[in-house]
């Protein structure tokens, strides 16, 4: 900002912290103006008579005369209000688990524990604390939930327990006391309790997996942290065997990444053994038929994203672990009626007990075991979750086919496929049986739901409860897991030099004077309490927001047109139609000078913010009153919405490049633009670049204002194509190996708003050579997203536990590491509002060096 336009205020990093300091506006004679320690100074604006002011540690300044002062500010405040509320329990429920008996569903809101009568409509919160609960798990007897708790700033395992002993259900139950099971110094989560009720299998410090014996209190460690790498909480999968004897897991094997599915035994006999061995995404494993199969997902057989980070098609895989269940999985349904009568048969003859025989004893035949293994689905799909039902005969999965999410079967002899329960969910999965394997429960979005196997009828469980929820302790909690967990993921150790817990011990003290979610986690407050103090961490990928859309609040439509601001008088005067906008319309013949009189029948006037004439109307029918060179005609049109408006503007934004392109280059070079890191991107790179431009001796990669996401190994193996196989006769050349890969030079664009993967991309095509970098520096932001949703299911907040290093021997993180390009070049204000792209022009000059 600058004072009379002789003197230039700014922030600048002095102190430790950023403070304000002005300078000459030829840049001369830098002077600190303010000397605040800790904090960073933010907010800085000016009066025009060169009063600043500005925020610091959540107060408001003035600076004025050479005297910085903070300002006084009384609020009267209405003290009736309360921060205890009855909430009532209804939809947005998680963590769903089916008691043994199958009589009850346990289930999370809002952090806290419930269980539901699976055959009424009563309800009975279990747990009543501000903190979060997760990770449900059932005693063998029905009277014991365990799940993991977050207190005292560490995860923990409780259990709740009926006391009364003539009450044998939760749901009807008066009394339910309390006890920690595996409190300790560290996190311990991911609590499973074994089929048997014997032992206990959790996560101590998110990966390393262990066993408790609950009647000896013996612990042994299954799997360390060199084999189960995490992120942070939760996210393992592990199941049990019904013999308590096995554990299923989800992992992902050291420096590949793609998931597997392994076993390993309950007494550290067998060590962690790999089954899936599938170099594709495998994970979600399950025990079916009484522990004679293994059921999990991969993606080794479904369609994929054209990059590789995008999403995939799922399939069910099975693995039986005897040959007498694979041989008998594989008979026809014919021999298989007929083997199981004579089973059965056998069975009844057989009066003789076995020694030591036991139901659903798990036995696992070791050789041959890769070779037992199938395809479950006879359509690779967008799955949810899967079962297969005691006998071996049927698959039930969830999978998405144009609208909604139904539940499918599959007989697994004749292999027809048809839809058992039309459901039509956003959302669905977690199906777990009931205790006899004749019905499926079902969480989705509608809540949870009861479903007949053989009939497909779809019963929905009644929930019914409220609780009294405490919304200043509920955001306590949640301010102290981002602390908490900020502290044990951040991927540097000396977290950029902050002081992390005297940071958040300054930001507690205002927890107090915070009176709703958006002053908690966003811009409403002056102190932002998590965006502000996660934002002093210096990191991308890194702040809070809070999301609580209004049905009825407003959105303002478009007509798809540039205006004249010149105009006076009534109306709006068209200067530009948008092609592809609303007015751009077959017969329509809106041209630049029509002047838009009125909308629905009101007169635009002077005076008038005419755009709230379009509130609320996009895709509604609305009527303009024309004048063309004194001519009146109506029009009804369509107006779209804020966003399409924008895509709109975007393409013609590319459009104007690419024509640049060929104009500059007598039609020797190719533009693509990629907007972001994502599959629709790089299909849209490839059809241009390998389409339209396939015949061009070069290509121009703009990447400006590229958000990111994750696509850079894709473009850079794509770009880095190099020619070995010449594909001819004595005449003629026809291509070129790899034909699938871009071979020709290329140039590409970066710039300030390059961010994340964007910023990975400007870094890697540098790096690697593949061609000049033309445009401005880069800011380091190549680094992962952690991002997490609160348990007010409305707060959303994130930091960055994972970072991107260099492998040129430095070890230096990308994350605030700018690439500088190697022609630096700012598209000056000045030129940019004449249409004139500099760093456009000088990209096409400098590879036109190149080809000719």
């Amino acid at each position: 900002v600058a004072e009379a336009g002789k003197t230039i205020y700014y922030l600048s990093e002095s102190s430790g912290t950023f403070n304000v300091a002005k300078m000459n506006s030829d840049g001369s004679n830098p002077t600190p103006v303010t000397s605040f320690k800790t904090h960073p100074v933010r907010f800085l604006t000016a009066s025009k008579n060169g009063t600043l002011c500005f925020g610091y540690d959540g107060e408001i300044y003035t600076h004025a005369g050479g005297k910085t002062q903070k300002v006084n500010i009384t609020l009267n405040a209405d003290t009736r209000t309360t921060q205890v509320r009855n909430v009532p329990v209804s939809g947005g429920i998680g963590g769903m688990k089916v008691s043994p008996n199958g009589k009850e569903v346990a289930f999370l809101y809002r952090g806290d524990v419930f269980v539901t009568n699976a055959d009424g409509n009563t309800t009975k919160q279990v747990t009543k604390t501000p903190q979060a609960e997760t990770d449900i798990t059932w005693h063998a007897d029905g009277r014991m939930l365990m799940y993991a708790s977050e207190r005292g700033g560490k995860w923990g395992i409780y259990k709740s327990e009926i006391s009364r002993k003539d009450e044998p259900y939760f749901f009807a139950s008066t009394l339910i006391k309390e006890s920690p099971v595996v409190v300790t110094a560290v996190n311990n989560l991911n609590p499973q309790l074994s089929p048997d009720g014997k032992e206990l299998a959790f996560v101590e410090n998110f990966n390393t997996l262990k066993i408790l014996n609950l009647a000896a209190k013996s612990e042994r460690v299954l799997i360390n942290q060199k084999e189960w790498l995490s992120w942070g909480d939760g996210g393992h999968d592990v199941e049990w065997s019904p013999d308590s004897k096995w554990l299923l897991l989800s992992y992902a094997e050291q420096e590949i990444g793609n998931g597997e599915v392994g076993i390993v035994s309950a007494d550290g006999k067998t060590k962690l053994t790999n089954i899936s061995k599938n170099g594709f995404g495998d994970g979600g494993p399950k025990w079916m038929m009484g522990g004679k199969m293994i059921m999990w997902f991969s993606d080794r057989d479904g369609l994929s994203s054209k990059a590789n980070s995008g999403a995939s098609q799922r399939d069910v895989y099975g693995m039986f672990l005897t040959q007498d269940a694979w041989d008998l999985f594989r008979l026809n349904k014919e021999d298989a009626t007929l083997q199981k009568e004579i089973k059965e048969k056998a069975e009844k003859a057989d009066t003789t007990k076995k020694a030591g025989s036991k139901k659903d004893s798990v036995v696992i035949e070791w050789a041959g075991l890769d070779q037992r293994k199938s395809r479950l689905t006879i359509h690779s799909s967008s799955l949810s979750d899967a079962l297969v039902d005691k006998d071996g005969e049927n698959l039930y999965y969830l999978s998405r086919f144009e609208r909604g999410i139904n539940l499918w079967t599959t007989n697994l002899r004749t292999r027809e496929t048809k839809i058992l329960a039309p459901l039509g969910a956003n959302n669905a999965g977690n199906m777990q049986w009931d205790k006899e394997g004749k019905k499926i429960f079902l969480q989705t979005d509608a809540g949870i739901a009861r479903i007949e196997a053989t009939s497909g009828k779809v019963d929905r469980i009644s929930i019914s409860g409220e609780m009294q929820l405490d919304i200043a302790a509920e955001r306590e909690i949640m301010f102290e897991h981002v602390v908490r967990r900020t502290r044990d993921i951040f991927y540097k150790n000396d977290f950029h030099g902050i002081q992390w817990k005297e940071l958040s011990d300054n930001y507690r003290k205002y927890l107090p004077s915070i009176g709703n979610g958006y002053e908690f986690s966003e811009m409403l407050s002056e102190i932002e309490m998590l965006s502000e103090m996660l934002g002093e961490l210096n990191v991308s990928h890194c702040g809070a927001s809070y999301s609580n859309p209004a049905p009825a609040g407003d959105a303002t439509a478009s007509l798809g047109i540039f205006f004249d601001y010149k105009h006076e008088g009534n109306g709006v005067r068209i200067d530009e139609v948008i092609a592809g906008g609303p007015l751009d319309k077959a017969g329509y013949n809106v041209k630049p000078g029509t002047v838009i009189l009125a909308i629905d029948g009101d007169t635009i006037t002077p005076d008038m913010d005419w755009v709230r004439l379009l509130n609320r109307k996009a895709g509604r029918n609305v009527l303009l009153s024309l004048d063309e060179n004194g001519k009146s005609r109506e029009l009804v049109v369509k107006p779209i919405s804020g966003g399409e408006e924008n895509q709109l503007l975007y393409k013609r934004w590319v459009k104007r490049n690419a024509d640049e392109v060929d104009k500059l280059s007598n039609g020797q070079l190719g533009y693509i633009h990629i907007p972001g890191m994502n599959d629709g991107a790089y299909r849209m790179a490839l059809e241009e670049a390998m389409g339209k431009y396939a015949g061009r001796k070069a290509l121009v990669v703009d990447t400006r204002n590229n958000g990111g996401g994750d696509l850079v190994a894709d473009l850079a193996m794509w770009l880095s194509g190099k020619r070995f196989i010449q594909y001819s006769n004595d005449r003629e050349v026809a291509n070129y190996e790899p034909t699938f890969r871009w071979n020709k030079p290329t140039i590409s664009l970066a710039n300030e708003a390059n961010y994340s993967d964007g910023h990975c991309y400007a870094f890697t095509y540098q790096y690697l050579k593949i061609g000049k970098l033309v445009g401005m520096p880069v800011p380091g932001t190549c680094s992962f997203a952690g991002w997490e949703q609160l348990q007010d299911g409305q707060t959303r907040w994130g930091t960055v536990p994972m970072g991107a290093r260099m492998m040129d021997g430095s070890g230096r993180y990308l994350e605030n590491y700018q690439t500088e390009p190697d022609i630096k070049l700012m598209n000056e204000f000045d030129k940019v509002i004449k249409g004139k792209d500099q760093q456009l022009e000088t990209a096409v000059a400098e590879l036109m060096k190149e080809v000719k």
